[in-house]
């Protein structure tokens, strides 16, 4: 129990550019993992961010895929997962959203509330996963405070209640008053030293002198107003989901992190229980339960291995120990577990529950698969969505064609994209969420499998999954549209769309045939 208790497993999810990798750095500086925050822009420090490690990411300054890290503070054990903000690799946000027992939502100060936060935001609420704002940027100009605060309330319909103040922002940016702990904090731009704090009882002139006569007056002022408008923290309605504490600061100047990262641990849910098909499975039980939530092909580049991140969702893991895999109905043991620091990875002899492992994987996993020390469950939640892009894909040099194909299987165990094929000229089909995917797939084709391949332009609408109880009706279906007729590798049928009109139709001649957009059903 004590080590479940000590146990906080976060994602940090935001739009891009609001600052989630930076905030994750500043994190781990405050862990003790990594002594120098690399700007994650600067040309002059040629170290990028810690948990962006594949080439591409390096390039362009981005996040691709989810990172996980861990770390110790105080006497916690904070599991955090990096995810990409970029609307293009959504997909794996989502899962990792099925993975994790609270959230922090990173917002830009100057742009509020993006596209992106609101789409993740609502993922949060279907899943009732308890969120902390963080308002970053505060040293640039930006929106008013109270602004912002409204708009997050009316766009991701949540209640909030800040837990600190911005004195200023931009040029005048002056600090923070720390509400949770009644203190100042006062603002030295500075990426690697952490700011001093100073006990300031508000009614007395020590505040006139730190931050000057005006700027007092009008902190008193929005400290009323704030407790008169937003109700008093209540732990409890966080945790339900239905409040958001708000924490303001500038994560690259590393000011208001080490606030949000107290009181983060203080208040956060230990790991909670998860809903299986069939049963709820409760942290605290004897028997290890699993699910492996995400797949990453070649984190270390000099070996071709596979690893499966696995959330330990009950019970203990032990290296060695014999575990059933559900869906193969086999059993296997661990010889190498490990534990992460973006790529830099450790064995591991056992986990507790909120912990992620990653599970050497020679082709054995897929993503939503179930571990367990023999009973049958299987853990779900786990969608795959109908990819809005396509195109055909072709080999670009004959002499590759293992290299190709070996490739295109690994990145589609990861779950970068989805993979058909058309059953009426045997042609392959990639499906994406995003433009970028296919750029993406390209590049690690050549650089970790050294295959080429090209893009054939496809004009389809959508790709739905067709099944029916009357087997007449679906053959004369596919035999209408057997032009339009494609397997994904799970060899289920697939209707390719070509434009909303033709969608219709089919669904209104045919009655009995149901037309999924998600691969769960």
């Amino acid at each position: 129990m004590n080590e479940i208790q000590r146990r906080r497993t976060f994602a940090i999810i935001s739009h891009p550019d609001a600052g989630k990798t930076t905030l994750t750095e500043k994190l781990l500086l405050f862990g003790g993992q990594i002594q120098v925050a690399g700007a994650v822009k600067s040309n002059k420090i040629k170290k990028t961010a810690t948990s962006d490690w594949m080439e591409i990411e390096k390039q362009r300054g981005i996040s691709v895929t989810t990172s996980v890290m861990e770390f110790d503070y105080n006497d916690y054990k904070v599991n955090i997962l990096d995810t990409p903000g970029h609307q293009d690799f959504a997909e794996d946000t989502f899962r990792t959203l099925t993975a994790v027992d609270s959230v922090i939502i990173v917002v830009d100060g100057a742009k509020g509330v993006e596209t992106q936060t609101r789409r993740l935001m609502e993922v949060c609420r279907m899943r009732k996963t308890p969120v902390i704002v963080f308002i970053n940027k505060m040293d640039r100009e930006g929106r008013d405070a109270f602004d912002l605060l409204d708009e997050i309330e009316t766009e991701l319909q949540i209640a909030v209640r800040p837990l600190s103040w911005p004195i200023g922002q931009g040029v005048r940016f002056k600090g923070v008053y720390n509400i949770y702990e009644k203190k100042l904090d006062l603002y030295t731009p500075s990426k690697q030293v952490v700011t001093e704090k100073i006990e300031i009882d508000l009614d007395s002139t020590d505040l006139e002198k730190n931050i000057g006569d005006s700027e007092a007056e009008k902190l008193r002022v929005d400290l009323e107003l704030v407790d008169g408008v937003y109700p008093d923290f209540d732990v409890q309605e966080y945790l339900k989901g239905d409040l958001a504490p708000v924490f303001f600061g500038s994560a690259l100047n590393n000011f208001g992190v080490k606030e949000l990262l107290d009181c983060f641990v203080e208040i956060a849910p230990s790991p909670r229980p998860v809903q299986s098909e069939e049963r709820l499975v409760k942290p605290e039980e004897n028997k290890f339960t699993g699910f492996i939530f995400k797949i990453t092909a070649n984190i270390d580049p000099n070996h071709r291995s596979c690893v499966a991140f696995c959330k330990v969702c009950s019970g203990k893991f032990v290296r060695n120990a014999p575990y059933k895999h559900i869906r193969h109905g086999k059993v296997m043991r661990f010889s190498s577990p490990t534990q992460f620091m973006a790529q830099k990875k450790s064995t591991i002899d056992e986990a507790y529950p909120g912990d992620i492992i990653g599970l050497p994987d020679t082709g054995n996993f897929k993503i939503g698969d179930t571990l367990t020390e023999g009973e049958e469950l299987h853990f779900k939640g786990l969608p795959s969505f109908s990819p809005e892009m396509f195109k055909y894909i072709e080999n670009a040099d004959p002499m590759k064609t293992k290299q190709l194909n070996k490739g295109i299987d690994q990145l589609m165990d990861e779950g970068v994209a989805q993979l058909f094929v058309n059953q009426f000229n045997g042609r392959k089909i990639i499906g994406t969420v995003g433009q970028l995917q296919f750029e993406v797939i390209q590049y690690r084709l050549l650089n970790e499998y050294n295959a080429q391949c090209r893009w054939e332009p496809l004009s389809l609408y959508k790709a739905c999954w067709i099944e029916s109880d009357d087997l007449a009706e679906l053959e004369a279906f596919k035999k209408r549209k057997y032009q339009f007729m494609a397997k994904d590798r799970e060899g289920r049928d697939v209707f390719l769309a070509d434009s909303n009109y033709v969608l219709q139709m089919a669904q209104s001649d045919f009655k009995h045939i149901k037309f999924h957009f998600t691969s769960e059903f």
